[in-house]
């Protein structure tokens, strides 16, 4: 005759200390109990311990007899509680429903912010199997404090209007000056490979062309170009045309100059550490000068460089470039085609940038970006950062700073 069994949940809390879990485990091993599910977290050296296991009805009561007092050798809290075979069927039926990553980034994580993003869920009909901070632990000192926090959401079910759900998650952070991803918990997310970058206002906190029209006597003609072009009211190939006209006569010395002097991107040094020692290939996809591209590509070890050659005679610029216009189309056949080159999946592509002229990478790629973009483009794009810096983008890729530091 088949043993009938029971299945049983152990919820246990208490102060945090080595042994524990080895201990209350022995005890259901002894009593050749089988472990259906297991997880453990601790805050602030208080542990959190869940167990669900199935025993023998035999079994059960001297199971739970010595679970009991252990938990008091140990001072820690226990409770059961048992579980019916039709809960524990429904509960394996959830197996089958999508699970998204929802990943907040900030200045700091506030009670109302959490409060906000919990409640889209809650009003989406999906459930919030685990919840872990991916930035370091925050001191009382506020001086102390890093000027970043990030707590990730694993969610799981099927959510009743996806695009609805979206754009609630971009109206909360206009309100609560947070940036949020909502992402599908798949393979690809975990193994992400390739990573483009746009060079001016992303990677750089200037535009180039800006620079060099300053120091042409052109500035605010340029400047005026640039910005219709960002904001996607004038093509940009006609409008790179009208402003590399306007720097005829530029001597080429003062391309050194400003790659010298560039303002790098808050992040970016950390940023680029970090993917480089996770093994991504990096490129840059911009609508602005190799000459610039090719500086940092040595700064960073960047893999790939991909951007507008100005065309120089006597050792200064004639206003013209050579070759074909690195604009938004071109920069996503560009991903693709590196991906290709590499042996990428797409979906395993990240692209971020700041302007129009990206939305067509930031489209194709796995995970597009808009980074503290102008916005057309952040309203276009299904992930933003604008509250803190670009190494914000490890968080979106999961990883936490006892990873990173």
């Amino acid at each position: 005759m088949k043993e009938k069994k029971e299945i049983i949940q152990l919820n246990i809390n208490g102060t945090d200390r080595p042994g524990v879990t080895a201990a209350l485990t022995d005890i259901l091993a002894r009593n050749n109990a089988v472990i259906l599910d297991i997880g453990q977290s601790g805050i602030h050296k208080n542990l959190t311990l869940g167990i669900l296991f199935q025993c023998t009805e035999a079994n059960s009561g001297n199971t739970l007899k010595d679970l009991l007092f252990k938990s008091y050798e140990l001072n820690v809290n226990i409770r059961f509680h048992p579980i019916s075979e039709e809960e524990y069927t429904q509960w394996v039926g959830m197996q089958g429903k999508n699970r998204y990553i929802i990943t907040i980034v900030g200045r700091m994580v506030t009670a109302k912010q959490i409060a906000g993003v919990t409640g889209i869920v809650a009003q989406q009909g999906m459930n919030i199997d685990d919840i872990r901070r991916l930035t370091g632990r925050i001191p009382l000192d506020e001086n102390e404090r890093t000027p970043k926090a990030s707590v990730e959401f694993s969610v799981r079910g099927n959510p009743m209007n996806k695009e609805q759900m979206q754009a609630d998650f971009m109206k909360l952070t206009s309100e609560l000056e947070i940036d949020i991803s909502f992402q599908e918990d798949s393979m690809y997310r975990r193994m992400r490979r390739l990573i483009c970058f746009d060079m001016d206002s992303t990677l750089i906190e200037t535009e180039v062309i800006d620079e060099l029209a300053m120091r042409a006597g052109v500035g605010e003609q340029v400047k005026a170009i640039t910005e219709q072009a960002m904001r996607g009211e004038i093509d940009f190939c006609e409008s790179f045309h009208q402003r590399c006209a306007l720097l005829k006569g530029l001597d080429i010395s003062i391309l050194q100059e400003i790659a010298e002097n560039l303002p790098i991107t808050d992040g970016v040094d950390r940023l680029m550490h970090v993917l480089k020692k996770v093994g991504f290939k990096i490129a840059i996809l911009s609508g602005g000068f190799t000459y610039f591209g090719n500086y940092l590509k040595q700064k960073y070890h960047i893999d790939y460089v991909y951007a507008n050659e100005l065309e120089v005679e006597d050792g200064k610029l004639t206003g013209r470039y050579t070759g074909d216009i690195v604009d938004g189309k071109r920069k996503a056949e560009l991903l693709r085609l590196i991906a290709q080159v590499e042996n990428v999946d797409i979906r395993q592509t990240v692209a971020v940038g700041d302007g129009a002229n990206d939305l067509p990478m930031l489209a194709v790629a796995g995970l597009g970006i808009a980074f503290h973009a102008k916005p057309k483009v952040k309203e276009s794009a299904k992930q933003s950062i604008s509250t803190i810096g670009l190494d914000g983008i490890l968080y979106f890729l999961g990883y936490k700073d006892s990873f990173l530091d």
